[in-house]
């Protein structure tokens, strides 16, 4: 008898141990994958997983899942977000999307970019992105232009077949952005950027601490690091010849000067 009661100890801990393993193994967004930057995705705008732009994220999710990053971007900057998705074997035609929505939560066209693309009968993967506008300090509040602040990133397939419902794909997502210069600065700036719980940041964190606002990413020198651009050297620039000009144009048009007094009788 105590024999079959070890038995049966050892079997059943053996069970417990091996449900975990195949919980873990069914398809999840929240599921872990390779790369140094985050490893899972929101499935929500609040739940929206931060990335640092030049980061690599992933994740293991199902096929009709809604995925969701976010990334800081600031004034100055044009972000280029590229997704690629890992297709599983045998599936069929697929077409998958991209979207980027600022902190407004208003979707942001592409200036170019493959924004949703296909993916043929077994291939082995689908790549797709979205070159935003640059980002801009300031815009009149009827605009749709991109301002500083917190954006978000949603992947989705739009069309697939009932077969291919729900199985496993692994995705990689990378923003980076390019540094547009002076040649989009503007007058004016924001108050604060367009981050999620911003308003209310000085008072959440006296109450629970710095970690209760929603977003806490942003960029490495701070909001608004780019004021400083090439606007500045060519203004200066700019200063200095009309200067050396007003300085020539006098010496040309005063003429020889006054003429020297000549003696009477001379």
């Amino acid at each position: 008898m105590r024999a079959v009661r070890v038995l049966s100890a050892a079997l059943l801990m053996l069970g417990l141990a091996a449900a975990p393993a195949a919980a873990d193994s069914t398809p999840s967004p929240e599921a872990s994958g390779d790369g140094g930057g985050p490893t899972r995705a929101g499935t929500s705008f609040r739940t929206a997983t931060e990335v640092e732009q030049e980061q690599t994220a992933t994740a293991r999710a199902s096929t009709g899942d809604y995925l969701y990053w976010s990334f800081p971007a600031d004034a100055g900057q044009r972000p280029t977000v590229r997704a690629m998705v890992k297709l599983p074997e045998g599936h069929a035609a697929e077409t998958w999307q991209i979207d980027v929505y600022d902190g407004l939560r208003r979707r942001q066209a592409c200036q170019y970019g493959a924004q949703t693309r296909t993916a043929v009968a077994g291939a082995a993967s689908v790549e797709v992105a979205c070159v935003l506008r640059t980002v801009r300090a300031w815009s009149e509040p009827w605009a749709d232009d991109p301002l500083p602040g917190t954006y978000y990133v949603r992947l989705t397939v739009l069309k697939l077949s009932a077969d291919d419902l729900g199985k496993p794909v692994d995705v990689e997502l990378r923003v980076e952005s390019k540094d547009m210069g002076g040649a989009a600065a503007v007058d004016g700036s924001l108050s604060e950027p367009l981050v999620p719980g911003i308003g209310s940041r000085e008072k959440e964190e006296a109450l629970h601490g710095p970690k209760s606002v929603l977003a806490e990413l942003e960029p490495e020198d701070g909001w608004t690091s780019g004021w400083w651009s090439d606007r500045w050297i060519w203004t200066a620039a700019g200063g200095a010849l009309a200067a050396l000009a007003g300085v020539l144009g006098y010496r040309l048009t005063r003429g020889p000067g006054r003429p020297r007094h000549v003696p009477p009788g001379a």
